[in-house]
């Protein structure tokens, strides 16, 4: 894979892991806010502030595992493994990685892997 390339990607890769840290401080700082102004409310306003938290908090679970994906995709940029599928070897296609910058399969593994998730659901 193109050396250039793989810059740009690590580029993006770390613009996105700085974005997602940024969200992270800022909701903290949300929750934090809820939080202390919960003392004299009523029922309604605890209700509101309860759902707003619970959102928060599903928000953050899925910023924290894009985050662990960027993680590795960094990971793997170092150990000059990036842009290989884990599961067949063969090299994801640079328009997929330009979608999905920390992507780890190629097209055919990743339909494969839903489809048999879809298969276990079912």
């Amino acid at each position: 894979m193109d050396t250039q390339f793989i810059a740009e990607m690590e580029q993006v890769i770390l613009a996105e892991r700085d974005e997602i840290i940024k969200k992270f401080i800022s909701e903290s700082e949300d929750f934090r806010r809820i939080m202390n102004g919960m003392d004299s409310k009523d029922f309604g306003d605890i209700a509101a502030d309860d759902v707003a938290t619970k959102k928060m908090e599903a928000i953050n679970r899925h910023d924290s595992n894009r985050l662990k994906q960027i993680d590795g995709a960094l990971s793997r940029i170092h150990s000059n493994r990036y842009g290989r599928c884990l599961h067949c070897g063969a090299r994801i296609p640079e328009d997929r990685l330009r979608a999905i910058p920390y992507a780890v399969y190629c097209i055919e593994c990743k339909n494969a892997d839903e489809k048999a998730k879809r298969m276990a659901r079912a």
